[in-house]
């Protein structure tokens, strides 16, 4: 008879350096092609690389001694310089080829002018970023990790095990999730219960967002960071983690491109220093007609949130990792 061997529990501090090794690994695997400005594709990979580095750092700050040149801070400083080169390839990108073929010839001249201010735009971001990466703080970002990954130190909570801890480490991201005004644009709340304003006509969501759109901003990164989170323990969950992880995601994507849309609007007006309905009626048409249907699909999210169910079994998936296997 062969005996069951049960296999080796992984520890937190398995999974906090797995994870800062993966995504140091690709933040630099993408540095050469960034700092030459190659390929578009680099810079997001390098971007959403420091990310997930911040990310790993910060969901396991309690159990790391982390050097100080590579603090959450200072990955944060360099992932924003490496931000501001991404939105404006967004930005222009957007602009080309969803936008600019829909409009009419003469507003497709006028657009020049806004290419024009972009590129100059993107001139100066691209001399910080690469700047940023020949820099003393990036380069001792890199030495700081590379000698904590050859030597880690632990905190002593960093030994215990993996799911013994982790609802602990994921609920508090989730909460703060939870528990964002940025829910209750677009509702009124009637004896304590929340009502979700449906069938809105554009000029009431263009003036929500004038209103409530830092809010909904702050909302989305907070979907991020908690995407973004539960994305290191997936292999510790089953199909309902999954699932609220694609929702998450879902409301990321859709806030976030509802804040490209306002941005660009707000951007191009500065450029051509007026409200764009003037120098550009179709588009800022168009751009209003986007939000509209990005805040249809958004609606349904956001009931589904505002459900005390649905926010109770959140926390139950959280709180139920798998057992550990046995083979």
């Amino acid at each position: 008879m062969t005996l069951a061997i049960k296999p080796p529990v992984k520890s937190l501090k398995d999974y906090a350096y797995q994870a800062i090794q993966q995504h140091l690994k690709k933040t630099l695997k993408w540095e050469k092609q960034v700092k030459k400005d190659e390929d578009s594709e680099a810079l997001h990979q390098m971007r959403v690389g420091m990310r997930r580095l911040r990310t790993a750092i910060n969901s396991f700050n309690l159990l790391l001694n982390i050097p100080q040149p590579a603090s959450n801070k200072k990955i944060g400083k360099i992932a924003r310089r490496l931000g501001n080169l991404r939105d404006t390839d967004v930005l222009k990108e957007t602009l080309e080829t969803h936008y600019q073929p829909q409009l009419p010839h003469k507003e497709q001249k006028v657009l020049h002018t806004a290419f024009n201010a972009l590129d100059k735009q993107r001139e100066k971001a691209l001399s910080k970023t690469q700047a940023t990466l020949k820099g003393e703080d990036y380069k001792s970002l890199k030495q700081a990790l590379a000698v904590w990954l050859d030597k880690p130190i632990y905190q002593p909570l960093a030994s215990l095990p993996i799911q013994q801890v982790l609802p602990d480490l994921l609920l508090p991201e989730v909460s703060s999730l939870l528990l964002h005004p940025g829910w209750l644009a677009g509702t009124n709340i009637v004896d304590s219960e929340v009502e979700v304003c449906t069938n809105w006509e554009p000029q009431n969501i263009e003036q929500e967002l004038t209103t409530q759109g830092e809010s909904i901003h702050d909302l989305r990164k907070q979907a991020k960071r908690v995407r973004y989170q539960m994305e290191l323990f997936s292999d510790l969950y089953g199909e309902s983690y999954a699932a609220y992880v694609a929702e998450v995601k879902s409301i990321q994507d859709i806030l976030g491109s509802m804040q490209d849309s306002v941005v660009m609007g707000e951007w191009l007006a500065n450029v051509f220093k007026s409200e764009i309905d003037a120098s550009l009626p179709t588009l800022a048409t168009l751009l209003k007609e986007n939000r509209y249907q990005l805040w249809q699909q958004w609606q349904p999210l956001q009931e589904r949130y505002l459900q005390a169910e649905h926010r109770h079994n959140f926390h139950l998936t959280i709180l139920n990792p798998m057992p550990t296997a046995i083979s």
